[in-house]
Protein backbone atom coordinates (compact mmCIF):
# COMPACT_ATOMS: atom_id res chain seq x y z
CA UNK A 1 0.00 0.00 0.00
CA UNK A 2 1.34 3.26 -1.02
CA UNK A 3 -0.05 6.76 0.44
CA UNK A 4 0.75 9.79 -1.63
CA UNK A 5 0.03 13.36 -0.26
CA UNK A 6 0.48 16.57 -2.57
CA UNK A 7 1.38 14.81 -5.88
CA UNK A 8 -0.77 17.08 -8.77
CA UNK A 9 -0.98 13.80 -10.72
CA UNK A 10 -2.94 12.36 -8.14
CA UNK A 11 -4.84 14.63 -6.91
CA UNK A 12 -8.57 14.26 -6.80
CA UNK A 13 -8.16 10.67 -8.46
CA UNK A 14 -10.25 7.49 -6.62
CA UNK A 15 -11.46 4.13 -8.03
CA UNK A 16 -9.55 1.34 -9.73
CA UNK A 17 -6.64 1.53 -12.32
CA UNK A 18 -7.05 -2.02 -14.69
CA UNK A 19 -8.32 -4.72 -12.84
CA UNK A 20 -5.35 -4.21 -10.46
CA UNK A 21 -5.13 -1.51 -7.96
CA UNK A 22 -7.69 0.84 -6.04
CA UNK A 23 -6.92 4.39 -5.08
CA UNK A 24 -9.04 5.85 -1.99
CA UNK A 25 -8.83 9.41 -0.74
CA UNK A 26 -8.50 9.69 2.96
CA UNK A 27 -10.29 12.03 5.29
CA UNK A 28 -7.03 14.15 5.50
CA UNK A 29 -7.14 14.80 1.55
CA UNK A 30 -4.21 12.04 0.61
CA UNK A 31 -4.68 9.12 -2.01
CA UNK A 32 -3.84 5.31 -0.98
CA UNK A 33 -3.07 3.25 -3.62
CA UNK A 34 -3.24 -0.46 -2.85
CA UNK A 35 -3.81 -3.87 -4.66
CA UNK A 36 -7.53 -4.94 -5.42
CA UNK A 37 -8.15 -7.39 -2.63
CA UNK A 38 -9.15 -10.72 -3.89
CA UNK A 39 -11.55 -13.33 -2.40
CA UNK A 40 -12.19 -17.02 -2.52
CA UNK A 41 -15.79 -17.57 -3.72
CA UNK A 42 -15.89 -20.76 -1.96
CA UNK A 43 -14.46 -19.85 1.19
CA UNK A 44 -16.11 -20.68 4.80
CA UNK A 45 -15.97 -18.82 7.65
CA UNK A 46 -15.38 -19.90 11.58
CA UNK A 47 -17.94 -19.72 14.06
CA UNK A 48 -15.33 -16.81 15.22
CA UNK A 49 -15.37 -15.12 12.35
CA UNK A 50 -19.06 -15.12 11.73
CA UNK A 51 -19.64 -13.90 15.63
CA UNK A 52 -16.71 -11.07 14.65
CA UNK A 53 -18.79 -10.30 11.65
CA UNK A 54 -22.50 -10.36 13.64
CA UNK A 55 -20.50 -8.13 16.21
CA UNK A 56 -19.38 -5.27 13.39
CA UNK A 57 -22.51 -5.13 12.28
CA UNK A 58 -24.57 -4.33 15.17
CA UNK A 59 -21.63 -1.76 16.06
CA UNK A 60 -22.44 -0.24 12.32
CA UNK A 61 -25.77 0.16 13.20
CA UNK A 62 -25.11 1.88 16.52
CA UNK A 63 -22.50 4.36 14.47
CA UNK A 64 -24.93 5.11 12.14
CA UNK A 65 -27.71 6.28 14.92
CA UNK A 66 -25.34 7.63 17.38
CA UNK A 67 -22.83 9.22 14.78
CA UNK A 68 -24.47 13.09 15.36
CA UNK A 69 -24.32 12.83 18.72
CA UNK A 70 -22.78 16.07 20.48
CA UNK A 71 -20.24 13.39 23.13
CA UNK A 72 -18.89 11.36 19.82
CA UNK A 73 -18.84 14.69 17.48
CA UNK A 74 -16.85 16.47 20.58
CA UNK A 75 -14.66 12.96 20.94
CA UNK A 76 -13.84 13.11 17.17
CA UNK A 77 -13.11 16.85 16.79
CA UNK A 78 -9.78 17.75 15.91
CA UNK A 79 -9.19 14.17 14.88
CA UNK A 80 -9.34 12.34 11.60
CA UNK A 81 -11.81 10.38 13.26
CA UNK A 82 -15.83 11.31 12.65
CA UNK A 83 -18.59 10.89 14.99
CA UNK A 84 -19.15 7.27 13.38
CA UNK A 85 -15.93 6.35 13.73
CA UNK A 86 -16.11 7.30 17.26
CA UNK A 87 -19.54 5.55 18.18
CA UNK A 88 -18.48 2.19 16.57
CA UNK A 89 -15.55 1.95 18.16
CA UNK A 90 -17.03 2.86 21.70
CA UNK A 91 -18.89 0.07 21.17
CA UNK A 92 -16.53 -2.29 20.97
CA UNK A 93 -15.15 -1.48 24.25
CA UNK A 94 -16.77 -1.97 27.18
CA UNK A 95 -16.51 -0.42 30.64
CA UNK A 96 -13.65 -1.01 32.61
CA UNK A 97 -14.09 -1.06 36.90
CA UNK A 98 -10.45 -0.04 38.17
CA UNK A 99 -11.36 0.22 41.82
CA UNK A 100 -14.01 -0.61 44.43
CA UNK A 101 -13.13 1.10 47.66
CA UNK A 102 -14.62 0.03 50.75
CA UNK A 103 -12.48 1.78 53.10
CA UNK A 104 -14.99 4.66 54.32
CA UNK A 105 -17.93 1.93 54.79
CA UNK A 106 -18.35 -0.13 57.75
CA UNK A 107 -21.57 -1.79 57.55
CA UNK A 108 -23.30 1.47 58.63
CA UNK A 109 -26.20 3.60 57.01
CA UNK A 110 -24.42 6.83 55.11
CA UNK A 111 -21.39 4.69 54.62
CA UNK A 112 -19.48 5.67 51.48
CA UNK A 113 -18.78 3.01 48.93
CA UNK A 114 -16.49 4.33 46.02
CA UNK A 115 -15.73 2.84 42.49
CA UNK A 116 -13.04 4.20 40.38
CA UNK A 117 -14.82 2.93 36.53
CA UNK A 118 -13.19 4.35 33.01
CA UNK A 119 -15.00 3.73 29.58
CA UNK A 120 -13.05 5.12 26.03
CA UNK A 121 -16.00 7.71 25.58
CA UNK A 122 -18.14 7.60 28.99
CA UNK A 123 -19.69 5.68 31.91
CA UNK A 124 -23.24 6.66 31.85
CA UNK A 125 -24.31 5.07 35.28
CA UNK A 126 -22.65 2.53 37.92
CA UNK A 127 -24.73 0.79 40.43
CA UNK A 128 -24.02 -0.92 43.29
CA UNK A 129 -25.90 -3.62 44.76
CA UNK A 130 -25.65 -4.81 48.30
CA UNK A 131 -26.41 -8.65 49.16
CA UNK A 132 -26.10 -10.09 52.49
CA UNK A 133 -23.46 -13.53 53.21
CA UNK A 134 -26.86 -15.95 52.00
CA UNK A 135 -27.38 -13.47 48.78
CA UNK A 136 -29.93 -11.91 50.02
CA UNK A 137 -30.39 -8.11 48.15
CA UNK A 138 -30.23 -6.01 51.39
CA UNK A 139 -29.96 -2.80 48.81
CA UNK A 140 -29.46 -1.28 45.38
CA UNK A 141 -29.23 1.88 43.99
CA UNK A 142 -27.39 4.19 41.82
CA UNK A 143 -23.53 5.93 42.49
CA UNK A 144 -23.23 9.87 41.62
CA UNK A 145 -20.43 10.98 39.44
CA UNK A 146 -17.71 12.72 41.75
CA UNK A 147 -14.71 13.18 39.03
CA UNK A 148 -11.89 12.13 38.08
CA UNK A 149 -13.25 8.62 37.29
CA UNK A 150 -14.61 8.33 40.26
CA UNK A 151 -18.62 7.30 41.64
CA UNK A 152 -19.93 7.46 45.08
CA UNK A 153 -22.36 5.50 46.49
CA UNK A 154 -23.79 5.78 50.39
CA UNK A 155 -25.42 2.97 51.91
CA UNK A 156 -28.91 3.58 53.08
CA UNK A 157 -28.79 0.58 55.21
CA UNK A 158 -27.12 -0.76 58.30
CA UNK A 159 -25.49 -4.03 57.77
CA UNK A 160 -23.87 -6.71 60.77
CA UNK A 161 -22.63 -9.18 58.93
CA UNK A 162 -20.60 -10.44 56.16
CA UNK A 163 -21.48 -8.56 52.75
CA UNK A 164 -21.12 -8.48 48.79
CA UNK A 165 -20.95 -5.54 46.93
CA UNK A 166 -21.95 -5.88 43.17
CA UNK A 167 -20.86 -3.16 40.97
CA UNK A 168 -22.18 -2.48 37.42
CA UNK A 169 -20.66 0.33 35.04
CA UNK A 170 -22.83 0.91 31.83
CA UNK A 171 -21.49 2.42 28.83
CA UNK A 172 -23.23 4.79 26.55
CA UNK A 173 -23.79 1.74 24.02
CA UNK A 174 -25.01 -0.34 27.10
CA UNK A 175 -22.53 -2.72 27.70
CA UNK A 176 -22.33 -3.73 31.30
CA UNK A 177 -19.46 -4.37 33.64
CA UNK A 178 -19.51 -5.95 36.91
CA UNK A 179 -17.10 -6.89 39.60
CA UNK A 180 -17.99 -8.13 42.99
CA UNK A 181 -16.00 -7.50 46.75
CA UNK A 182 -16.80 -9.26 49.80
CA UNK A 183 -16.72 -6.95 52.75
CA UNK A 184 -16.51 -7.97 56.49
CA UNK A 185 -18.59 -6.87 58.86
CA UNK A 186 -19.05 -9.37 61.86
CA UNK A 187 -15.89 -9.40 64.32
Amino acid sequence: MAKVNGNIFMEHLSGMIGDQLVLRRTRGGGTIICKKPTFNPDRTFSDAQLAQQRAFQEATAYGKAMKREPIYLAKANGSAKTGYNVAVADWFHRPEILEIDLSGWRGESGGVIRVKAQDDVKVQHVKVTIHDENGALLEAGQASEAGALWWVYQATQPATEDLRVTVAAMDLPGHVTEQTEVKGISG
